[in-house]
């Protein structure tokens, strides 16, 4: 799993309108993310379940959903991402069984324990900066603050890094230890998604190798 959370690409409002979803991602994957995650709060579950049913049957990586379980497992997902609010992994493991993979943010050592004890699939730590993507992401914790919770993980599990990263800071959290790192106005905010993508993906590569 390690390896497809290298780059993984959160799409959706408000940096991506709907309708834009699922070209943007072809722009993205053209470009060099792993992964995509499709995160559009407040969508009307059928118009959530008919777009990432439409994402899952055209791009050739692995597609997750924010927060929703029941429209991951309905549109054939890899799997979906929670928060310390949304469903938990036991229940979503009642709901799927094996059929969803589970991933789960972490931003302070509470999340990290709630984690452990879910024995959940991937950490996404962060914010490491600050992002004006996710204003409720709270303090950014920096390279450092990564570097103590990533230390908490269970061996084997991957560990990424979201919030606030970009081509001039992404080579000080690989460093401190990230598997890879979840970006959304940073490949989709830019002015040329599939150069954007490039641009991260040739950095990641040339500093993970």
């Amino acid at each position: 799993m390690k390896s497809e959370l290298r780059l993984l690409a959160i799409v959706g409002p408000p940096v991506v309108e709907l309708v834009d979803v699922v070209d943007a991602c072809h722009e993205a994957i053209a470009g060099g993310v792993t992964a995509v995650q499709l995160r559009a709060k407040g969508t009307p579950a059928g118009a959530l379940v008919a777009l990432a049913r439409q994402l899952c049957a055209t791009v050739s990586i692995p597609v997750w959903v924010n927060d929703r379980a029941d429209v991951a497992l309905a549109a054939g997902a890899r799997g979906v991402h929670v928060g310390a609010d949304d469903l938990t992994p036991a229940a979503i493991r009642a709901l799927a069984g094996d059929a969803l993979r589970v991933g789960m943010s972490v931003g302070d050592h509470r999340e990290a324990e709630n984690a452990l004890a879910s024995a959940v699939d991937y950490w996404s730590v962060g914010a490491i900066y600050h992002t004006g993507t996710k204003p409720d992401a709270g303090t950014p914790i920096g390279p450092e603050g990564f570097r103590a919770l990533a230390a908490l993980a269970p061996s084997g599990v991957p560990v990424m890094a979201i919030g606030g990263i970009s081509p001039t800071n992404v080579t000080d959290i690989l460093a401190a230890g990230a598997c890879g790192v979840a970006v959304s106005s940073a490949i989709f905010g830019a002015p040329n998604v599939r150069d954007a993508a490039r641009e991260l993906r040739e950095i990641i590569d040339a500093t993970l190798r």
